[in-house]
């Protein structure tokens, strides 16, 4: 009788059991495969040539501007470091007021007036500073500075004109162009100024600028023969010289014109016969003595 039974083999040292997932079999494993000519000196591929890119030199403007701009920006930054040093630098700070244009006031005056800006930068001062310090000295009119480095500040100042002798009860001020009060004449007759009574009232202002318009419009050596001035309305002002003669000058229009015909009238010679009493100025182009 045959034999079912299968015949068994040895196994050659094999597993005996073999394994594998459906995941496993359907995922093929990746492969590195080396492009023909690879590291050998055959042609490269797109692949190869990534890592070498051709590069084109910077346009000669574009480079241009680059330095241009870059340069700019070190002399900006220069600048900047320079200005800020001169301004805030202790070696630039005030030690020395330097003053000019002084008659009414003495510089010592001016510079105590001036003393907070010792120490102070010369870059940080400017004259509406020194005008703010100086304002409570009415003589100053007018200010500017200069900066004279290290330490020398330079102060030129314009002082008001006193132009007449304002007369209110027994006083006497010395009173400019805007009839700003200069300072008291403690003796009147070595001022050769005009005196303006003032009265003993409230002075009428209309009339009393009026009259200083006039004033301010005269030449010194003019002035200096005046011995009062008057108005009795803004259009009828009056001048009286030393030696007496009157001096009809109307209003304050063409002021410059009259001062200069005035000055003329006066520089004639003078006619012992017929001398001049009334020099009428009213209608400068047409002037009458009488």
């Amino acid at each position: 009788m045959a034999s079912t039974r299968r015949p068994s083999y040895p196994s050659r040292g094999l597993p005996d059991v073999i394994s594998a997932s459906k995941e496993d079999s359907a995922t093929p494993a990746p492969t590195t495969q080396t492009p023909a000519g690879a590291g050998q000196g055959g042609p490269a591929t797109p692949e190869t040539q990534r890592g070498n890119v051709l590069s084109f030199p910077e346009p000669k403007a574009k480079r241009r501007r680059r330095i241009v701009l870059s340069t700019a920006g070190v002399i900006v930054a220069l600048l900047a470091g320079i200005v800020a040093a001169a301004i805030y630098s202790p070696w630039l700070a005030v030690q020395t007021v330097s003053v000019e244009g002084t008659r009414m006031l003495t510089p010592e005056q001016i510079k105590a007036a001036l003393a907070p800006l010792q120490g102070k930068p010369l870059p940080q001062i400017s004259d509406d500073q020194v005008s703010g310090l100086l304002q409570p000295l009415v003589q100053v009119k007018a200010v500017t500075t200069q900066a004279r480095p290290p330490s020398t500040l330079q102060v030129k100042i314009v002082e008001r004109v006193p132009v007449a002798l304002l007369k209110q009860g027994q006083a006497f001020q010395l009173v400019d162009v805007d009839g700003v009060p200069l300072g008291t004449a403690t003796d009147p007759a070595s001022v050769k100024l005009p005196v303006v009574d003032g009265g003993g009232g409230a002075l009428n202002q209309d009339l009393f600028h009026a009259v200083t318009a006039v004033l301010g419009a005269l030449p010194p050596d003019v002035l200096a023969r005046l011995s009062d001035a008057s108005a009795k309305s803004a259009d009828a002002v009056e001048l009286k010289l030393v030696d007496g003669q009157t001096i009809v000058w109307g209003n304050a229009g063409e002021k410059e014109l009259k001062a200069k015909v005035l000055a003329a009238l006066l520089k004639a010679p003078a006619d012992p016969k017929n001398p001049v009493r009334v020099y009428d100025v009213s209608v400068p182009r047409h002037p009458v003595t009488r």
